[in-house]
């Protein structure tokens, strides 16, 4: 009966670290919308900023001001580029106030500000521009299976961390689940999200730097070396603390960062040497 609600409060703790890691990564990624407020003539005003959206159409700006005479100023230019700022007068439809962000193929950025116009006065909505990040459309048999084995791994990884501080003996059967939740979700369902989304399965090392590809692949290295410790012994806990930690820490770092993106000014690089070469 003891070791009944042991287990159960064990899972209970899981289960809250867990959706706590999930809330975390939501609400600190790069590509969860931008929001804030700022007051204008007595009114305030909401934002809420895309940084993150699909590649076949632009992406919306709007606001909502009810005072007619705010104008708005839509600024852009291609991130990671030598391109000019772009400035337009936002349209006025309303009580909104809208623009578009330019759409660009997969990884493609574009970083932009809005400012108000109040009385000859420009209030700046944002203190750095906003960067939106498009991305191709990963369809729902792919992208749900591969979230749901993700959510596994980590809730069945941080089980096994509670399992090796409790010193129970399940620690064999909790690292298998996790290398197996993490294999599919991430080394197979991963590149192919990765492959829909931005055009390449793999970009991280050795061919890039993206730093989610970099993450999935070294919380596995760490399960995979638990696995074959607790298999020779199921009461090894160290290297299972250690990949419990390092999965909490990696988890930590915000969802998307560093993630796949064009670099247009490496882009116009190579096309300068080509036409020098020629």
């Amino acid at each position: 009966m003891q070791n009944k609600v042991k287990n159960r409060n064990l899972w209970i703790v899981a289960v809250v670290l867990t959706l706590s890691l999930i809330v975390y990564q939501r609400a600190t990624g790069p590509t969860n919308p931008l929001r804030g407020d700022i007051e204008v003539a007595g009114e305030t005003v909401d934002y809420k900023f895309l940084r993150s959206y699909d590649v076949e159409k632009n992406a919306p700006v709007e606001l909502e001001v009810e005072n007619q005479d705010i104008s708005g100023i839509f600024t852009y230019k291609r991130y990671k580029s030598y391109d000019e700022w772009t400035s337009i007068e936002m349209k006025r439809e309303g009580n909104l106030l809208k623009a578009a962000v330019p759409h660009q193929p997969s990884a493609g950025k574009v970083e932009y500000k809005v400012e108000l116009v109040y009385e000859g006065k420009n209030y700046q909505l944002t203190e750095e521009p906003v960067i939106l990040r498009y991305k191709g459309a990963v369809p729902r048999p792919v992208l749900v299976p591969h979230i749901f084995f993700m959510f596994f791994s980590m809730l069945f990884g941080l089980r096994a961390g509670l399992e090796a501080l409790f010193k129970g003996d399940d620690n064999k059967y909790y690292v298998g689940v996790v290398l197996f939740t993490l294999m599919i979700g991430g080394l197979i369902l991963g590149p192919i999200v990765q492959k829909y989304a931005f055009g390449e399965y793999w970009t991280g090392w050795p061919f890039g730097t993206d730093l989610t590809d970099n993450k999935t692949a070294f919380i596995f290295i760490f399960w995979l070396i638990a696995w074959f410790m607790v298999r020779k012994n199921k009461l090894h806990r160290i290297m299972v603390f250690v990949a419990t930690a390092f999965m909490i820490t990696v988890y930590i770092i915000p969802h998307s960062a560093l993630g796949s993106e064009i670099d247009h000014t490496k882009v116009e690089s190579q096309k300068t040497e080509q036409t020098l070469e020629e």
